[in-house]
């Protein structure tokens, strides 16, 4: 790995801080996080809670640059390639300003696990910076992920879902033991991926060794019989 400042793609979600976390454990020199808001839907980007990225960042203490796109109108979308294209753009000028700052960035985290339309458009940005690209969950087996997030620590909320066996009981719940064990009856049933990777839901993650302190939540459920989401109503550092 290239000396020199690192730049992690943080959400707040399990796998962006997941790959945060190993990389900070490995003593990259991470001196950045990245969050991308998108406005409505969006091909690259996880939509829900990136709002409270900058609490997860004061209690990581690393400092976020938030990235606020268009609206990249991601539902009238006819090319899924050209639009993974348009939706990098903002990420990767951020990116590009970013290492006038530094000076340079040496590397990029990302927590990419099998989407390769992510992953892929993302290492040929981290060609274009001259970046080297850290991704420690691509391709690895989601079970032993499941399982090194809970060994490591991370507490995991809940903030959407949009499959079959995902009902409102689930919005706001913790992701430990129990959790993955009705998931893994979820995959079995309805093909419910263990990590979420089809989209099936989005994560939070409120505490980890990687962080200070916690985050608290006060929040209701919005569910309308297939999918649902947290709106949050207060957050704060615990």
């Amino acid at each position: 790995m290239s000396d020199g400042a690192w730049v992690s793609l943080f959400s707040g979600g399990k796998d962006s801080s997941f790959a945060l976390y190993r990389a900070l454990e490995r003593g990259l020199p991470v001196e950045r996080l990245v969050t991308v808001h998108p406005q409505g839907d969006s091909y690259m980007y996880p939509v829900p809670a990136t709002d409270l990225a900058g609490l997860a960042a004061e209690s990581i203490g690393v400092p976020l640059v938030d990235v606020h796109p268009d609206d990249f109108e991601a539902a009238e979308a006819t090319d899924a390639g050209r639009q993974g294209d348009t939706e990098l753009e903002p990420l990767e000028a951020a990116l590009s300003e970013l290492a006038g700052e530094l000076g340079s960035i040496a590397g990029v985290t990302a927590g990419a696990v099998e989407s390769a339309y992510q992953a892929d458009r993302v290492a040929g940005m981290c060609e274009r910076l001259e970046a080297d690209l850290f991704a420690p969950l691509w391709q690895r087996d989601p079970e032993e992920l499941a399982g090194e997030m809970l060994d490591a620590g991370f507490e995991t909320r809940v903030v959407q879902v949009a499959a079959a066996g995902l009902d409102e009981s689930w919005l706001g719940r913790r992701l430990d033991a129990n959790a993955l064990a009705d998931l893994r009856a979820l995959h079995a049933e309805y093909g419910v991926h263990l990590l979420g990777e089809g989209g099936e839901f989005e994560t939070l993650v409120t505490d980890g060794p990687h962080m200070d302190r916690p985050i608290e939540l006060e929040y209701t459920t919005e569910f309308d019989g297939t999918r649902g989401r947290i709106r949050v109503e207060d957050a704060r550092l615990g």
